[in-house]
């Protein structure tokens, strides 16, 4: 017994067995106790979530405690064993900045988290048209988040680190403008990305063309946005180039202004002729969703006479509106074959004189 207390007042380097063991024995134990508390609080925690007024709370305080890096924990375990040594000077001076470095780098996730968490949370608060416009300003959002969070950390590590950010911060500025001169293009899209977030011209789920590009807008991204087209595949088009052309955006459409033109023959009756426009107005009438404009006999074709026909389809939905003007068609076909009306197509009349034979 007297030999292992003797062990134990060696020195190596300066370092006392006995101190040593004794940094070892803390260190594993807050470690332990350190892992053993998160896992504690995480079965404490989720069975909150389920309800309903805790439930974003919940979720926030689970993912704060699953965002513990056990890099961190580790750090502060063998910061409380360090407490057994008998640091120094310069030595003691760096576990102090190694801890205030583990500490603001495990701030920063930490506040990253909460940042995030609140702008789902109040995205998700809003009515549908906001949300979805909301939606669409998350990727910009939250990119400029992440630069905040991370730029103000950097910036506090570097002081702990006793590096003077004074200069530092003069010297990025100045960068600042050369990597802004090289990487014109991105930024372009970026700006244009902000550009979609505040002026709004579209938003996720909204239904745009755009020159022959025409789909339902998925994501919109910091670079470029991302639409799922009528045949099925992915269009990925910059956000710069997006915003240069011109936009059709047929979420607001309320109501589908129909215009289109039918041609009879020119041996109709006058009689038949000025009852057409009633019968095109009955035909539009018939269906539900409709609301009649006019129908008027407009012009004298090269071989039909032209009727102008004008109605809304109160709906925005495409299939509706073909539906509908099938319908209208039909009905058409078979009013005037009851009236028999016929239809014009191109056609030319020759006329022949037969001249006699001379003698």
């Amino acid at each position: 017994m007297t030999e292992t207390f003797a062990f134990l007042g060696h020195h190596f380097d300066g370092v006392n067995v006995g101190d040593a063991l004794t940094f070892a024995i803390i260190s594993l134990v807050v470690y332990a106790a350190l892992r053993t508390l998160r896992g504690l609080l995480l079965r404490y925690v989720k069975p909150s979530a389920a309800k309903a007024r805790t439930a974003a709370l919940s979720k926030m305080l689970v993912g704060l405690i699953k965002s513990t890096n056990s890099l961190f924990l580790l750090v502060v375990a063998l910061y409380c064993g360090s407490y057994a040594l008998p640091l120094r000077g310069r030595a003691e001076s760096t576990v102090e900045t190694i801890i205030q470095v583990a500490v603001l780098l495990q701030l920063g996730i930490w506040g990253l988290r909460v940042v995030l968490y609140s702008i789902e949370g109040f995205v998700g608060r809003q009515p549908l048209d906001d949300s979805a416009r909301l939606a669409t300003a998350m990727g910009a959002i939250t990119f400029i988040a992440r630069v905040v969070v991370w730029s103000l950390v950097g910036l506090l590590v570097l002081s702990a680190l006793n590096i003077n950010i004074t200069a530092l911060v003069t010297g990025l500025g100045i960068g600042g403008v050369a990597v802004a001169l090289a990487a014109q293009n991105i930024l372009g899209d970026l700006f244009a990305s902000l550009s979609i977030v505040l002026d709004q011209p579209f938003a996720v789920g909204h239904f745009i063309v755009v020159g022959d590009m025409s789909g339902t807008v998925e994501h919109v991204g910091i670079k470029s946005t991302r639409i799922r087209s009528l045949s099925g595949e992915q269009i990925v088009q910059s956000n710069a180039n997006l915003l240069s052309a011109r936009i059709h955006n047929y979420k607001h459409l309320y109501e589908r202004r129909v215009l289109f033109a039918i041609g009879v023959t020119y041996d109709t009756p006058p009689e038949k002729l000025e009852a057409i426009p009633a019968m095109i107005r009955d035909a539009i009438k018939a269906n539900d969703r409709t609301r009649f404009d006019r129908a008027h006999f407009k012009d004298f074709g090269d071989s039909s006479l032209n009727f102008e026909i004008v109605y809304y389809v109160l709906s925005s939905d495409y299939g509706t509106y073909m539906d509908i003007q099938q319908r209208i068609n039909l009905e058409l076909v078979k009013r005037f074959a009851a009236e028999k009306i016929e239809f014009a197509f191109p056609t030319r009349t020759l006329y022949v004189n037969q001249v006699g034979k001379v003698a």
